[in-house]
Formats: structure tokens, C-alpha cells, sequence
């Protein structure tokens, strides 16, 4: 069946399958930067090195049964998902560098087991919750909209780049000191002041098909999800690792924002998936949502361009900082 014009979603064309298959590495492969792994992760992070992850980025199957690809993960007890975090959890603080940063996704679910194991290997630092408009409603309970991301570090310096993840944020009460705004200043497309982060995230919007960095994975997070995550706790050249690539948003983001990357993928379609698109993240650099260095309100729109007013943000900036 033909797509609508209007969907984006990327999917993989026959033709493209062997020349992507020849760019992917299997499990036990040397280890070679900027390539996705495909294979099984618990074996796949023996064979990687000691102490050379700067961030590490996990979305791991959340306890819920669900098909991916051509695989399905059962649902487990607390006591069996607590183990099977344990095998792999376990494994991580061998690659990480001293002060490594570590965010593993979860839902609210699977949440206390997460931080139940982590803790024993990291220093908690927060948990991030963001909402996932996306959701089912339920009759006789709360839609869930919402998910977690445990914020850990190997170390006790991790990094933090606060003046890289600020949030461009529409001003309702405007406050004035001598006839002057204060901390915000009035654009052509409104009054806005640049926000230092919280733990709480409502501007972000789950990938859907007619935005092009969708795909057919059931659980995909959003790139700009993703950015945040890699701005705040890495620099320019940094490694970040995805234990569970899926379809490959780690590795593209990082790409995106000039870090190198590594991750490893179980399924054979979603290594492929996340190869297509690493490609052409050399070619489009763009995530939807963070632009001019700036992170967007959801569903902002700016005025006669997609891109924020390069002065604006350079003169607000020197107010802030």
C-alpha cells in the first residue's frame, strides 16, 4: 500500500537492505565507533572496552508485554524484571568513565525497580518526568500520559551544561523594573524568557507519522527528548552509549550534535532502520523542537521562519548568564 504523501515515516526499501546490512556490526565484532551493534546486549557490553562511555543513554523494554519486530518481550513478576535488570545494569559500570552520566527510561511501573537496581551501581542524582501526550483512555482509571527517566552518575562530577538545555518559554506575567522587562524580553512573535530546566517536561511530542523522524517502532523516543538529554551531560566529541537502540534515536541525536556514538539493537529491522537514519542525519541536521541552539515550546510557532532570532537569544543570554 502506498503511503499518504504526507506520511514521513521512514521505512526500509528493499534494495537499501544489503548495503545497510554491510555497515552494521554483529556482537562480536571489533569495537569500531559510530556503529550500531546488532546482537544480544548482555553479551554484546562483555566485548566492549573498559572506561569509555562519557553518557550513557538506556531505554530498555519496559515491563509490559509488546511485540518488537520480530520478537516479544513477556510481561514479568517484579522479582523476574528486577533480575533481569540486574543482568544487564550489572554489566554497565565496567565501560563507564569516572564520571560517567547514565538516564534510563522507564514507566511509572517499572520506575522503583529501576532505581531499586541502579542505586546499588550509581549515585542518584534526579528523575526526570515528562508527559507523553500519547495515551490510551482507560474507564476506570487515570490515562497514563506520562513517563520517567532516572538521572544517575559513576562519579560524583558529572557533567552539566545548564546554558545549553534552556527552554524558550512564553512569558503570561510580565514583570517590569523602571519601565524595562526583566529577564524576558518582547519579540514580534510575543513576550519570552529563556528557563533554566526542571525535572518536570511537558513540551515534547511522541513521533507520529507525518513527522519525519518517525518510524514503525512501538516505543520510539523523541529526538528532542534525546538532545536534552545529550547536551546537558556531554560535550562536542563525547561518547554516548544506547544498550537498547531500538530505532536508533540515541545514535542519530548524537550524530546530530557532533558527539560519537555507539549502540546495540537485538532486532535485525530496527539496526537497519537505525543505519538509514544515521545517514541521513549527515545530511539534515534539524530535530523538531530545538532550534538556533534553542529549545521550543510544543507546538511554538515562530514568526515568517522556523528558526529563532539568533540576536534575540544572544541578547537574552548575556541577561541570564
Amino acid at each position: 500500500m502506498r503511503k499518504s504523501p504526507k506520511n514521513k515515516t521512514i521505512t526500509l526499501i528493499k534494495d537499501e537492505e544489503r548495503s545497510l546490512s554491510n555497515q552494521i556490526l554483529s556482537e562480536n565484532d571489533k569495537f569500531v565507533e559510530d556503529s550500531v551493534i546488532h546482537g544480544d546486549s548482555l553479551q554484546a557490553i562483555r566485548e566492549l572496552p573498559d572506561s569509555f562511555v562519557d553518557l550513557l543513554i538506556a531505554d530498555p523494554p519496559y515491563n509490559l508485554s509488546k511485540v518488537y519486530s520480530g520478537s516479544f518481550f513477556r510481561k514479568m513478576s517484579v522479582a523476574e524484571y528486577q533480575g533481569w535488570l540486574e543482568k544487564w545494569i550489572s554489566l554497565i559500570p565496567r565501560v563507564l568513565k569516572p564520571d560517567a552520566s547514565i538516564y534510563i527510561c522507564c514507566d511509572w511501573s517499572c520506575s522503583p525497580m529501576i532505581y531499586n537496581v541502579a542505586s546499588d551501581y550509581f549515585r542518584v542524582i534526579n528523575r526526570i518526568t515528562w508527559e507523553r501526550e500519547k495515551g490510551r483512555g482507560a474507564l476506570r482509571n487515570w490515562k497514563n500520559c506520562s513517563e520517567d527517566i532516572w538521572y544517575f552518575s559513576n562519579g560524583d562530577n558529572p557533567k552539566f551544561n545548564l546554558s545549553s538545555v534552556k527552554l524558550k518559554r512564553k512569558v503570561i506575567a510580565p514583570y517590569k523594573k523602571n519601565g524595562i522587562p526583566k529577564d524576558w524580553q518582547d519579540t514580534i512573535d510575543g513576550k519570552f524568557r529563556f528557563t533554566s530546566p526542571s525535572n518536570l517536561w511537558t513540551d515534547l511530542t511522541v513521533p507520529f507519522w507525518s513527522m519525519p523522524e518517525n518510524t514503525e517502532h512501538p516505543t520510539q523516543k523523541p529526538e528532542k527528548l534525546i538532545a536534552k538529554l545529550i547536551l546537558a551531560s556531554s560535550d562536542e566529541g563525547d561518547m554516548v552509549f544506547d544498550p537498547f537502540l531500538g530505532s536508533g534515536t540515541t545514535a542519530v541525536v548524537a550524530k546530530k550534535l557532533g558527539r560519537k556514538f555507539l549502540g546495540i539493537e537485538a532486532e535485525r529491522e530496527y539496526c537497519l532502520i537505525s543505519q538509514k537514519r544515521i545517514i541521513m542525519a549527515s545530511e539534515n541536521k534539524r530535530i523538531q523542537g530545538y532550534e538556533g541552539g534553542v529549545f521550543l515550546e510544543r507546538n511554538t510557532m515562530q514568526h515568517q521562519s522556523s528558526k529563532p532570532d539568533r540576536k534575540e537569544y544572544n541578547d537574552l543570554k548575556g541577561m541570564l548568564f
